[in-house]
């Protein structure tokens, strides 16, 4: 099947978003055709990153970049775009109209398909600046941040002309490098990456999944901060954007058909935003090196080891007191901080403090690592005093290392650690600093949870179960979703769905007429040949644009040529998907 890839990143730099793992995804089902559609920010100077192989095709949207120049609308059509803006507008300021954002936002996606990219140039015009300051300072308007300035209005509508922009991205067709020629999309990271899937579900009934390695939601609560090139947001902008995205995000739960949230802990915050516990999979995020060799012998000294970001939500204050406690009962101690500083200033209050409790001289500030699997290495035991832990990343490869962990029981450490390893109470020095002296004092103890944690954390993340969950759900949705005839769907062409329109040789591994699924219907990668960032679509199926043979077309408006068709019931019954399983 064609499977479209949105997610979010930061060109060149490729591990945000559209890196590895969503090479590892493709890569782990080839028998399906993905293609990447990647949002991004302007390309700017450093090295290209050279996409994978295993991209049938790439399309590519400067999304935090300036305003495009575009056709501004008419003075009729841009009435009609003022009405869908302030409609939308009015969901994210007045609390009695929140549910006007879907048919707001679905209206602004309809009017930007019919006039190409009018839409951004809409946004960045004086007349939407005007109905967004009018319908922001309406009586009964959330201004519980503050009443919005003249420079509040600027920049707040810059900062949604570049949320809004996917709505005018040119993928919304049923032809080649269309989504609505896909048979399911697949977001990952959420937000506005989740914009084209929302409006290819809306006008061709296209399903969606939704992953999330931590929450975009969240972590738009703990630090918006906009365009690099922009002022930074007030707190009334700050608020208008959060209100924006806490609705996107609702939206997208609501029409998801799977959401694979990264960890239980992220599960409950999506139901907390209205997400459906019967739609919701567990799937953890994977590490592709959970067969690497366990650390070495012990260091001589025993040596406390704290690995993450110099930042007061690490607390790696909380760390440096325990560790006080911990030195006055073995004088030998030592520990070693591994991270860069995230927060100005933090690096040199923490180096004070541990100068004050006069520890300073046992306390080494090693800065980042070559490699984790270095900093674990050298450690007894690794140590983490977080105040909220989103991502169980590092503590899965703490204990992958097979050294015994000692953590704050916050956010995901629980689920993670389970029974392998010792959890306490956040901002508790004493009881941190217990626990890291009972397993320094037991070596036994320390080798044992240290085994039972690698075991552990190899079962939960490695990659092949993860391969293994997408390829069900994907199997499950093509099954549950029916194909709508020349890529008509319930928002668009009016059109009753067929279900089992497609025979099921449609779906065998090596693509719907014989052909290689992975490298295209002609045969290519989809590269360009140079730095594989040209933009490209596939070819045209000859087949389709042959004489009619009489033939079904599917979807996608292409003759279901060289297989029977299947037999179309009257009202046949929706098949029900196998049950849900969590992917551990």
């Amino acid at each position: 099947m064609r499977v479209a890839l949105l997610t979010e990143g930061a060109r060149p730099h490729p591990h945000r978003g559209a890196g590895a793992w969503c090479e590892r995804l493709a890569e782990g089902l080839p028998e399906h055709g993905f293609e990447l559609y990647l949002l991004s920010g302007p390309p700017g100077p450093g090295p290209v990153w050279r996409l994978s192989p295993v991209w049938r095709g790439v399309h590519h949207l400067a999304l935090w970049a300036r305003s495009p120049r575009g056709r501004a609308p008419g003075a009729l059509r841009r009435g009609q775009y003022a009405r869908a803006y302030e409609e939308l507008v009015r969901a994210l300021v007045l609390p009695g109209e929140r549910a006007g954002f879907g048919a707001g936002l679905y209206r602004l996606a309809g009017l930007a398909r019919e006039d190409g990219g009018a839409l951004p140039a809409f946004l960045a015009s004086a007349h939407a600046r005007g109905v967004l300051e009018r319908t922001w300072r309406l009586p009964g308007a959330d201004t519980s941040a503050g009443q919005p300035l003249v420079c509040d209005v600027l920049v707040a509508a810059d900062l949604l002309e570049q949320c809004l922009r996917p709505l005018s991205a040119p993928w919304y067709g049923t032809g080649p490098g269309g989504l609505g020629g896909a048979d399911l999309c697949h977001v990952v990271g959420g937000g506005p990456a989740a914009l084209p899937a929302l409006v290819a579900r809306h006008l061709h009934g296209v399903p969606f999944v939704v992953t999330e390695h931590g929450l975009h939601l969240r972590e738009q609560y703990l630090g918006y901060r906009g365009a690099p090139y922009l002022p930074q947001p007030s707190t009334p902008v700050r608020a208008l954007l959060l209100s924006f995205f806490r609705a996107l995000t609702e939206e997208t739960y609501r029409q998801a058909a799977i959401l694979t949230p990264g960890s239980a802990h992220d599960q409950q915050w999506q139901r907390r935003c209205g997400a459906d516990p019967a739609r919701t999979r567990v799937v953890y995020e994977g590490i592709p090196d959970v067969d690497r060799p366990a650390a070495g012998a012990e260091p001589a000294r025993p040596t406390l080891v704290w690995a993450g970001a110099l930042e007061p939500g690490r607390d790696t204050e909380l760390m440096l007191h325990a560790f006080a406690g911990v030195r006055a009962e073995l004088p030998a101690a030592r520990l070693v901080v591994h991270g860069d500083e995230a927060a100005p200033g933090y690096l040199a209050h923490c180096a004070a403090v541990a100068e004050r409790l006069g520890v300073a001289g046992a306390v080494d500030f090693a800065g980042r690592p070559g490699s984790l699997a270095e900093a674990w290495q050298g450690g007894t035991l690794a140590v983490f005093s977080a105040l909220s832990q989103r991502s169980p990343r590092l503590l899965a490869d703490a204990m992958l290392s097979g050294r015994a962990v000692v953590a704050t029981d916050v956010g995901v450490a629980r689920e993670v650690v389970g029974p392998t390893g010792l959890l306490v109470p956040a901002r508790d020095p004493r009881a941190l600093a217990g626990a890291c002296l009972a397993l320094l004092r037991d070596e036994e103890r320390r080798s044992r949870l240290g085994l039972a944690g690698r075991l552990r954390a190899q079962e939960r993340f490695a990659v092949e179960p993860v391969i293994g969950a997408f390829r069900e759900i994907y199997l499950e949705l093509v099954s549950q979703y029916p194909a709508f005839p020349e890529g008509g769907g319930a928002g668009e062409g009016g059109r009753a769905p067929r279900p089992f329109a497609r025979p099921a040789e449609y779906w065998l591994a090596d693509g719907p007429r014989g052909q290689d699924g992975r490298n295209g219907r002609d045969g290519q990668d989809g590269r360009d040949g140079q730095d594989g960032w040209v933009e490209r679509a596939d070819q045209a199926d000859p087949e389709a644009e042959g004489e009619d043979s009489g033939a079904p077309e599917d979807r996608h408006g292409r003759l279901a040529a060289r297989t029977p068709p299947a037999e179309v019931l009257p009202e046949p019954a929706r098949p029900a998907g196998p049950a849900l399983v969590e992917a551990v």
